[in-house]
């Protein structure tokens, strides 16, 4: 009789994910390496066959616990691609070479578009844009609203990835900087503070970021870090709110392999004042059966939907060899679920244009009873930003 150890066919009402819903736990070093189930795993399996009930696994691409995948298709949103795309191309000295990482937020009948504008010497600063809501091909370009650091600082090189949410009395800018330091993803080394009045002038919270990339036992020696997803107000019990900042762990070096060299995962952590962040956590990373997500996955850009919580993030595969937009799903904001192999994928790369080779960097505001996508195109945004609306699902 075959070691159940080296065989082990799992029901679907045990796993969550594609990539663990079928699998088979094969007891070598090599199936360890691949972040499998592990050998605890496979005797909780054998276990609980045996008793008749059911429990989360440890699935292949999260370090998480999942719940069971719900029984049909996975659902993405469908998004419909505005005509007049780009509909912020580069244009002025300051973001002449690249506009990328939209993040929008409404004031009364306008919509303010933060971005990373790079110049022709490719210096990359946050910058502000403007338009009705009506209306978003005629868009007031602001500039820049926060320029790099420092000689010597974190981000003395590149100011981008823009986060912006009201915490107490103020605006807080999250952004991501680049020094001098490290190689590649590395050299993104912390979410950085701009705090502000008026959403118009910015002023640094501090010299240095208030989130770097260390404090995940998986990577002791990682040092990449980028913003860009959404913060999540949680209130508790007792009146207080908590902050869940959803942003980037970039862990890749400098690799000609793809999977090594553009490797991330989407992380959270927690505050109660907007600058101390705790409790930090994987919710999703590549997964190796979605060739589109294989390499990397984002900061999540969250939202709800009824009981549902929706997830727009980029991930990064071996399909396109670079991002594609697609999207999870969860009943807790925590544990999240895409699907098989490409049901999550939510808007990839196409036609011969402004995003034939890439489509980035995603961002949803609500506008009435559709959805509204901000997103970036060809080389991280060197063709500029566009939009999408999608209904709510039902």
């Amino acid at each position: 009789m075959p070691d159940p150890l080296k065989c082990l066919a799992v029901p679907k009402i045990l796993g969550n994910e594609s990539d663990a819903l079928f699998f088979s736990c094969f007891w070598n070093s090599s199936t360890m390496q691949a972040g499998l189930p592990t050998r605890r795993d496979a005797l909780r399996a054998v276990v609980g066959l045996a008793a008749g009930t059911s429990f989360p696994l440890r699935t292949m691409g999260s370090t998480e616990e999942h719940e069971a995948q719900p029984e049909g298709a996975f659902r993405v949103h469908q998004w419909v691609r505005n005509q007049a795309n780009p509909i912020v191309p580069p244009h002025e000295s300051f973001d002449k070479a690249r506009c990328m990482n939209p993040f929008v937020i409404r004031r009364d009948e306008e919509y303010w578009l933060f971005y990373g504008g790079a110049d022709t010497q490719r210096q990359h600063r946050i910058c502000l844009a403007t338009a009705p809501v009506d209306d978003l091909t005629q868009w007031t370009r602001r500039g820049p609203i926060l320029d790099r650091g420092n000689k010597g600082a974190f981000d003395e090189e590149w100011c981008v990835l823009p986060c912006v949410h009201r915490i107490g009395e103020r605006w807080h800018l999250y952004y991501t900087g680049r020094g001098n330091q490290g190689a590649g993803l590395q050299s993104f080394r912390g979410i950085g503070l701009a705090v502000s009045d008026d959403l118009l002038h910015w002023s640094r919270f501090q010299d240095e970021p208030v989130l770097t990339g260390e404090g995940f036992e998986d990577w002791p020696n990682n040092a990449g870090i980028a913003g860009g997803g959404r913060i999540v107000e949680l209130p508790q019990p007792n009146g207080r709110t908590l902050y869940r900042m959803h942003y980037t762990l970039a862990t890749g070096t400098p690799n000609r392999d793809l999977l090594v060299d553009q490797a991330k995962q989407s992380v959270v952590a927690d505050s109660w004042d907007g600058i101390h962040w705790f409790d930090k956590k994987v919710v999703l990373r590549p997964r190796p059966t979605a060739t589109y997500e294989n390499a990397a996955t984002i900061a999540l850009n969250v939202w709800k939907e009824g009981e549902v919580w929706r997830a727009i993030y980029a991930g990064i595969g071996s399909k396109f060899g670079a991002y594609s937009i697609c999207e999870a799903q969860s009943h807790d904001g925590l544990h999240w679920l895409r699907g098989e192999p490409g049901e999550n994928l939510a808007l990839a790369p196409a036609g011969t244009g402004w995003e034939s080779k890439m489509t980035a960097y995603p961002n949803v505001i609500r506008e009435g009873n559709q959805l509204r996508l901000f997103y970036c195109g060809n080389g991280y945004g060197s063709t500029g930003i566009g939009t999408a609306v999608a209904p709510i699902l039902g």
